[in-house]
């Protein structure tokens, strides 16, 4: 049975792509919303899916997995958001290079970060700290200037503009 994730930050969903018939029978079944056990609330079904939410037992488990398997750049773009002098911020390596399909020999052991610009390095790595806690492996920054991807040289510069890089939005809201 296929299963669609949709991960934002402040929820979390998962549709679970079912026969239309299985979804009515759920609706109908009395004090029946979503939760394997029965018992009302804490979950609800609809048409084209289930949600999980907060009240469910299984929120919190479910929402860090999914974290830290699809939310690392929401996560990490969060977490730079106050940060001052950053033009612009990038996952780059092996955490990008899987999240692009591009597979590889080890696991991901970090999640590295390409910061451009002048950002103030005590928030910066404050800011990076709250990021690897939720995401439960090592944050790495890199900081260079801001016209560093079309101006680097060097075998580091080659590598990362030659492998995927994921621009994270850094904009409110």
């Amino acid at each position: 049975m296929p299963v669609a994730l949709t991960v934002n930050p402040r929820s979390v969903q998962v549709n679970i792509q079912r026969p239309e018939p299985d979804l009515t029978r759920h609706r109908q079944r009395p004090g029946r919303r979503g939760r394997p056990d029965g018992a009302g609330g804490g979950g609800q079904i609809a048409a084209g899916g289930a949600a999980a939410i907060p009240p469910a037992p299984y929120y919190a488990g479910l929402a860090e997995v999914l974290t830290r398997a699809f939310g690392v750049p929401i996560v990490v773009a969060e977490a730079l958001q106050p940060v001052n002098g950053i033009a612009a911020a990038y996952i780059y390596g092996s955490w990008a290079a899987r999240h692009e399909g591009q597979t590889g020999q080890r696991p991901v052991g970090d999640i590295d970060v390409l910061i451009l610009g002048e950002p103030d390095r005590d928030q910066l790595y404050v800011a990076l700290s709250g990021a690897e806690e939720r995401l439960g492996r090592p944050v790495q920054a890199t900081i260079r200037n801001t016209n560093w991807l079309e101006t680097g040289s060097g075998a580091f510069h080659d590598t990362v503009v030659s492998r995927p890089l994921l621009g994270l939005s850094l904009q409110p809201g």
